[in-house]
């Protein structure tokens, strides 16, 4: 069995991937919001220029699927003009940010953005980004960022490189520009590295003043009312265009979640899931075959089946593959599918050495 291909980088809207069922165009929403209007416009265009399947990333993104080399150009003019484009694709790749849905009116994210697409901004990795996790407690640290703005027990703003238990108080006026300070250490320190955790892990020391202890996240995201509005999952994080165009303002998460701002009465929509008993929720399953020109197994068929076996306390994740890029991190229980079957990885990645082997259905029932 060959290795799955590592593309190194993850798809934009100027830089889309080619997948199985076309181009896949991500949308990276500025200020973690859309609204009304862009929700609806990018519904309409999903249906024009692509298949009408909307999926929503890890990195609180939304990506269109099915584009083609032709449509691909009057999507970009069409996104453009719902105010959804960087200026560059240089621009757009540096611009990883992700925003607490939970803090009303913060000015942090369009500086951020202002500052990373400035020509001495640092030239990160694709993959490099930026959490703005400010509220009084944080609801970030387990999605996928290199620098992070969080609070401190005392309500002090303190800025974080990925990996360490301490961070350096910043002034919110600073805050910024530390934040790009950091960016720039980062390139300068590095060797082959391209995150910052794994710099840090490598051994290379921090720099001076990031003394100060994190908060440690308990905050588990699930469907239900918020002060901001009714958060609601999405099944596998993929939505149809028609569903999505119905979803009003919304606040993007990278828990495959949308807050629905300002609605305590959700619509029913196929697809949005605001039970938090729902098992779906504690499945993570990616795009799969025949979707992804590289998924060597279906997997959301598998997960919709396998719902209804969990026991309340599991947690899945099912990979096309053995990159695991619905779920990089480790996860209790990883089925990844093979050209025999399913393997079964416990408390590991997709592609670590499997408990199992060459499962069927039936066998993973079993298992689980």
């Amino acid at each position: 069995m060959s290795a799955p291909e590592i593309k190194g980088y993850c798809p934009g809207a100027l830089r889309p991937m080619m997948s199985g069922d076309g181009l896949v165009v991500r949308i990276r929403p500025f200020n973690g919001r859309l609204s009304r209007a862009q929700t609806q416009g990018i519904a309409a265009l999903s249906q024009t220029h692509g298949n009408g399947i909307i999926d929503l990333s890890s990195r609180a993104n939304v990506q269109l699927r099915g584009v083609t080399s032709e449509s691909h150009a009057p999507l970009i003019d069409g996104l453009r003009t719902l105010s959804l484009i960087d200026p560059s694709e240089a621009v757009e790749s540096r611009r990883n940010i992700m925003l607490t849905p939970f803090s009303d009116g913060d000015a942090l994210a369009p500086s951020l953005t202002h500052a990373l697409a400035q020509t001495g901004a640092p030239a990160i990795p694709h993959k490099f980004g930026f959490a703005i996790d400010t509220g009084p407690s944080p609801v970030l640290q387990t999605a996928s960022a290199d620098i992070r703005l969080e609070r401190a027990a005392d309500g002090t703003l303190i800025l974080v490189a990925d990996g360490m238990p301490t961070g350096k108080p910043v002034k919110a006026e600073e805050s910024i520009d530390e934040a790009i300070a950091l960016a720039q250490w980062f390139m300068q320190t590095r060797t082959a590295q391209t995150r910052m955790a794994k710099m840090l892990k490598d051994g290379t020391p921090p720099p001076a003043g990031f003394t100060t202890p994190r908060q440690t996240q308990t905050y588990t995201p699930v469907p239900g009312p918020t002060p901001q509005g009714m958060l609601a999952g999405i099944a596998f994080g993929q939505i149809t265009a028609g569903a999505f165009s119905a979803l009003g303002d919304i606040r993007l998460t990278p828990w495959r979640m949308v807050l629905l701002e300002g609605v305590q009465n959700p619509p029913q929509l196929d697809g949005l899931i605001t039970d938090p008993t729902n098992p779906l929720l504690r499945i993570t399953a990616c795009t799969g075959a025949p979707d992804c020109e590289q998924a060597l197994g279906q997997t959301r068929p598998l997960a919709r089946t396998l719902a209804t076996h969990l026991k309340r306390h599991q947690t899945l994740h099912i990979s096309g593959c053995a990159k695991g890029c619905a779920h990089p991190k480790a996860a209790p229980l990883t089925l990844t599918a093979t050209p025999n079957g399913f393997d079964l990885v416990k408390q590991g990645r997709a592609g670590d050495t499997p408990a199992l082997t060459a499962l069927t259905t039936a066998d993973i029932i079993k298992a689980l």
